[in-house]
């Protein structure tokens, strides 16, 4: 195999690794639901993946799998625009990961561990009146929302040009979405419409420049209110394109993918919170076909 061929194998693996930063992969429960301005939040967050990494029938690599470990911290809140609700809320992720498998029959082993890509999350409600204090929005709480938000992904993660694979992605990506929540009596509906859109990684392994396709993302949960701050939601997501190209040559590696999970918010007093999550993969036709578990903790107050 000459030096070429085996270079764009490798590659390939390392998008393959790689795939799950395009975040396309999460499931976030109730992510447009009601919130009152002033809200302030600390939250810290694990997860666990593991699972395999589908590849081209034809490739001499197989076996391909990943286990990764992502410890998450952030902070958040709201206030208003006028007479709409906005929110903001940062995060930066600690990544430890290993990616096994053969190739042509040989054992590989690759380990990375560093702090991952800073995320901002940026939201504004559409619907007027939404900006709503604590004390109206505990008399009357809204029973449906529709907003758009902004998804920022910053290419802060370690980095490294000389290695393959890399915690960092090297290179700007934002997704605008739309979405909302509507209720009905302890039952609520919400979902998202969004499209992940990339820059380029102009430093790829191999002084090769990385671009990939938008790539387009739908999610839907349905949740169950026990009592306040007490709810379990099953939740589903679809994704497709995000075809990657090396100098301009596609790898033929379209996404066409979709995951399910359960999520269960449990409250801990006033302002403590936890919340349990487990996701799986349902289809997936190239990338990270990953069973997923989370444990997050978050600290509210109000201003």
């Amino acid at each position: 195999m000459d030096s070429n061929t085996t270079l764009k194998l490798l590659a390939l693996l390392a998008i393959a690794l790689c795939s799950r930063a395009a975040s396309s992969q999460e499931l976030e429960a109730r992510a447009y639901a009601p919130n009152p301005v002033g809200a302030r939040f600390l939250l810290t967050s694990f997860s666990h993946s593991d699972g395999d990494v589908l590849l081209d029938s034809s490739s001499p690599i197989q076996d391909f799998r990943i286990s990764a470990d992502n410890l998450a911290a952030g902070f958040g809140g709201t206030f208003a625009i006028a007479d709409r609700l906005a929110s903001v809320a940062i995060a930066a992720p600690y990544v430890d990961a290993t990616a096994t498998g053969l190739l042509n029959g040989v054992p590989e082993r690759v380990d990375r561990e560093g702090f991952g890509d800073l995320r901002l999350r940026l939201t504004l409600s559409l619907l007027p009146g939404s900006a709503q204090a604590l004390s109206d929005f505990m008399r009357s709480p809204p029973d449906r929302t529709l907003g758009v938000s902004l998804v920022v992904s910053a290419p802060t993660g370690e980095y490294f040009e000389d290695k393959l694979i890399n915690i960092g992605t090297n290179r700007w990506a934002f997704r605008p979405e739309i979405g909302g929540s509507r209720r009905f009596g302890r039952w609520t509906l919400d979902g998202s419409l969004g499209v992940w859109l990339y820059g380029d990684n102009d430093d790829f392994f191999g002084g090769q420049e990385r671009s990939q396709d938008p790539l387009p993302t739908l999610q839907g949960t349905l949740s169950y209110t026990f009592a306040p701050r007490l709810w379990l939601g099953a939740s589903g997501t679809w994704y497709t394109g995000g075809t990657t190209s090396l100098d301009g040559v596609s790898e033929r590696n379209r996404q066409d993918n979709s995951r399910a999970g359960l999520t269960l918010a449990i409250p801990v007093g006033k302002q403590n919170s936890i919340k349990l999550a487990w996701s799986t993969g349902v289809t997936a036709r190239f990338g990270g076909d990953l069973e997923t578990y989370s444990l997050t903790w978050q600290y509210l107050w109000f201003d």
